[in-house]
């Protein structure tokens, strides 16, 4: 039998472990998100402004020019509809692809409205004709 040096340092029960008593338990730590079980039927300027990465005084101003729509309630807060940060993002890519002012925008996004509508009209009237005869 060979002799082991840490084996006869630690005594007699160091190669066998000992079952520790449990740790206390934790407590769990939950989070519970709650969710509307509606849609949100409209935005406050706030939301709006964080969910666009605009300042509140810009969105303000695009009101203010006619750029995007919002209503205001009894104290004179601005409310919008659920499409306004994609409506302002889309205000942004136009503006930094667009050498023009906002105010001009405002034109540029009714033909652009005008011209989807007309498209979608167009794809209603040729669901029942061939695609090759559309453009006929």
């Amino acid at each position: 039998m060979t002799h082991d040096p840490r084996r006869a340092a630690a005594g007699p029960e160091a190669g066998h472990r000992r079952p520790t008593a449990p740790d206390k338990q934790r407590p769990l730590n939950v989070v519970v998100h709650t969710y509307a079980l509606a849609p949100v039927d409209r935005l406050s300027l706030d939301v709006v402004a964080r969910r666009s990465g605009l300042h509140p005084d810009l969105v303000r101003r695009f009101v203010t020019l006619g750029l995007v729509d919002a209503t205001r309630d009894d104290s004179g807060r601005l409310w919008f509809a659920p499409g306004a940060p994609a409506t302002l993002a889309r205000i942004q890519r136009l503006r930094a692809g667009l050498p023009l002012n906002y105010a001009s925008l405002g034109l540029v996004l009714d033909l652009l409205d005008r011209i989807s509508e007309l498209e979608a009209a167009l794809r209603r009237s040729n669901a029942g004709s061939r695609s090759d005869e559309s453009w006929i």
